[in-house]
């Protein structure tokens, strides 16, 4: 996890000051070290936070051993040891044991198709001085953070808005996406921000910029492919297919030089990421670290849970207890390192896990986060299920469902369900429903992303896809992004291994 800034001028040479000094805004996201790249109108910038290879070696903007490349990366590229083999038979030379120099011999000998052979994180920027070009990505589901802005005397972009905000004219709100936020709490639905003239490279979209004259063009890489045919799948070989992916995805994030930990909430995501990541630790002779947020809330208060976890795979408990004034002290901050709205104070929690994370000497957390967007966690999707057994075995298949669907939950009872089979079966009810609940807005245009979700109420798989491209996901992976940046955290998240 590091802080990236990259600028091309339209009007010539760029000012090194100015790169140096635009990249020094996210400072906290890079404490061990900072570069830039000067190269006529292309400028580069980075500040490090040492995950692999914490020698010199690993420093950045890093150049290619022999060719005109220059990288400025922010993430984590987890099988860089397989590419790295793969490589080195190919003929490519290494001077550091770094992901970052994986990354840009991958680029070297496969070119916008490297993106394709990697599993990880990353918000990147390539200066290829042999045809004068930058050459930009974002991961598949935008777990890192790539904004840009395109002005009549430079086109840039960075890691957090604030960088950004000096090169436009003036900071003016986007009035549409203030409308969607306060209607129904929407944001990072689009690739606009709350910032007019700042935008955000898209997941799974690259982007290259001519240097000669400042253009740009942006393409999509990686589709999400709903998988309609899961409901079918074989229900005895699924878990088990579940179960190597995870422990797959968790064996691979834990490759790092420096201490790595985990989110502990006591629910189902974490604790399953908690224990898998403590059976992989204990082969090493090590006791695992977890942290929880405890909430003063007993009706939000899991810490019993949790307790099970620990106890139960040896882990060493960290514990923090937010109280009511360390959310009101916090807030003016929190909304400055957030940068753009946000809706609850879920926030604040995640928020202390950081802050308690660095305070103990851990540098990179695993977390559970995509965990219901990948597995269909919320009680929306008993809507699809319930329409399905309908649909397959009439009635009796729909309460056969309808009492399972109880057995496994306390938190519903039969007239939550009956709303959501009901409430979600029918688009236009849906879409009603949003306009009465929002009827004190004066302009009740449902957003694109709701709109679209209303209609796919009866398709789990489209559901999903929404959620985890439009409505969902996107706005927590900017929470995780944003809090644990501010504490120079890495947050791994292994449910969203692609």
């Amino acid at each position: 996890m590091c802080g990236i800034f990259g600028i091309v001028g339209k009007a010539g040479p760029v000012s090194e000051e100015q790169v140096r000094q635009l990249t020094d805004l996210v400072a906290h996201r890079g404490p061990d070290g900072s570069g830039i790249h000067i190269a006529g109108k292309v400028g580069l910038g980075h500040r490090r936070l040492a995950i692999i290879d914490l020698s010199a070696n690993g420093a950045q903007p890093m150049r290619h051993v022999t060719q005109p490349v220059w990288i400025t990366f922010n993430g984590a590229i987890f099988n860089y040891l397989e590419l790295r083999r793969e490589l080195e038979l190919l003929g490519a030379f290494f001077h550091s044991a770094s992901d970052t120099e994986v990354l840009l011999n991958a680029y070297l000998m496969w070119g916008r198709q490297c993106l394709e052979r990697l599993n990880g994180m990353w918000a990147f920027a390539i200066h290829d001085g042999r045809d004068n070009t930058l050459f930009c990505a974002r991961d598949r589901f935008g777990i890192k953070p790539l904004y840009y802005t395109d002005t009549a005397a430079a086109f840039a972009l960075g890691s957090e808005i604030r960088q950004l905000l000096p090169l436009i004219d003036e900071r003016r709100a986007d009035a549409d996406l203030v409308d969607e936020f306060l209607l129904c709490g929407l944001t990072d639905h689009t690739q606009r921000t709350f910032f007019k003239g700042i935008e955000k490279l898209p997941p799974g979209h690259l982007l290259r910029v001519d240097v000669a004259t400042g253009e740009h063009e942006i393409e999509q890489y990686y589709h999400l492919i709903p998988d309609r045919g899961a409901a079918d799948a074989d229900i005895h070989t699924g878990p088990d297919r579940v179960r190597r992916l995870l422990d797959d995805a968790i064996r691979l994030r834990l490759r790092s030089d420096v201490r790595v930990g985990t989110c502990l909430s006591g629910g189902l995501d974490s604790s399953s990421v908690a224990a898998l990541a403590a059976l992989a630790q204990r082969a090493d002779g090590l006791a695992f670290s977890a942290i929880t947020a405890v909430s003063e809330q007993p009706s939000n208060n899991e810490e019993s849970y949790a307790a099970q976890v620990v106890e139960r795979c040896g882990l060493s408990w960290i514990r923090t207890r937010p109280t009511y004034e360390d959310f009101s002290t916090s807030l003016r901050q929190l909304i400055d390192i957030q940068e753009e709205p946000f809706g609850g104070p879920s926030v604040m929690m995640q928020y202390a896990v950081m802050k308690a994370a660095r305070a103990n000497g851990i540098t990179v957390l695993l977390d559970g986060q995509g965990g219901d967007e990948t597995l269909l966690g919320y009680d929306r999707y008993y809507a699809p299920l319930l329409r399905d057994c309908f649909r397959k075995h009439g009635i009796h298949g729909l309460v056969a469902a309808a009492r399972s669907a109880l057995s496994a939950n306390a938190n519903i009872g039969w007239s939550r369900l009956a709303m959501l089979f009901i409430g979600m079966s029918w688009p236009a009810a849906r879409q009603a429903g949003y306009r009465w609940r929002y009827g004190f807005m004066k302009n009740g245009t449902l957003p694109k992303a709701l709109r679209q979700f209303a209609l796919s109420l009866g398709d789990a798989a489209g559901m999903q896809a929404i959620e985890i491209a439009e409505t969902n996901l996107p706005m927590l992976l900017r929470f995780e992004d944003k809090n644990s940046s501010h504490f120079a955290i890495e947050a791994r998240l292994p449910y969203l291994d692609h």
